[in-house]
């Protein structure tokens, strides 16, 4: 696996080489003033960085989920995105409508290298801003492993994340386990994630994969775990 460091050069090379979107606000807002984490987010990140990176971001988003084009009807309409530090609530980030928070306490103890910590949040969070939730019928755990899906192919990974076939349900969501059946998905079907995305914007059946990959998510992921040798638990 590549360092961290060149991880966070390739990120800073495209950073430089990608036209951002234009057609959205954005916005950071260092809440949490002198305390620990808003001072560590001044000196690590910044709000500069921090609102390139979301442009880059939702630029990488859009892409993944092949979106890019402005007339795209399926693109969500966003107007404004707000980042926020925040010093009151101790849970790591959440994302309400189209404003993101992260936790200054988080910030302030993570014991890593904070900028790739923090670009992976960014790309997380992010996408839930711009992602379709079968107007709220989709299983959350796969709502969540889209967003995972995003940051892992970002390449911001933390390192206790589940491996490829680890998990008991395709849609636990958190920790990585949806995002690599999706990754698995992916590689069967490049643009799945794209598509099943898009089928989202006006609800959500579980029949989707079949029309998108002939089985059931949950045949999809007895082969999934097959393929690493893994036993299913019931």
């Amino acid at each position: 696996m590549a360092s961290p460091n060149l991880i966070f050069l390739a990120f800073l090379i495209t950073l430089s080489s990608i036209k951002p979107t234009n057609s959205v606000e954005f916005s950071v807002t260092n809440a949490a003033g002198n305390t620990a984490g808003g001072t560590r987010f001044d000196l690590e990140i910044g709000n500069s960085n921090a609102e390139n990176t979301l442009k880059i971001a939702t630029d990488f988003i859009l892409k993944t989920f092949q979106q890019q084009d402005d007339a795209d009807a399926d693109i969500k309409t966003v107007h404004k995105i707000r980042l926020v530090i925040d010093a009151e609530y101790d849970i790591v980030s959440y994302t309400s409508g189209t404003d993101i928070f992260i936790a200054a306490n988080y910030i302030a103890e993570y014991p890593g290298d904070l900028r790739n910590e923090f670009a992976g949040i960014l790309y997380q969070e992010l996408t839930k801003v711009w992602q379709w939730t079968g107007n709220g019928e989709a299983p959350a755990g796969l709502i969540e492993g889209v967003a995972e899906f995003v940051r892992l192919k970002s390449g911001f990974v933390p390192g206790e994340w589940a491996a490829a076939g680890d998990g008991e349900r395709w849609d636990d969501g958190g920790g990585g386990v949806t995002a690599r059946f999706l990754e698995y998905l992916e590689g069967l079907g490049s643009g799945f994630v794209a598509e099943l995305n898009r089928k989202m914007r006006n609800g959500y059946s579980e029949d989707y994969f079949v029309e998108l990959m002939a089985a059931t998510a949950d045949e999809l992921w007895a082969e999934y775990k097959a393929e690493y040798g893994k036993i299913i638990k019931y």
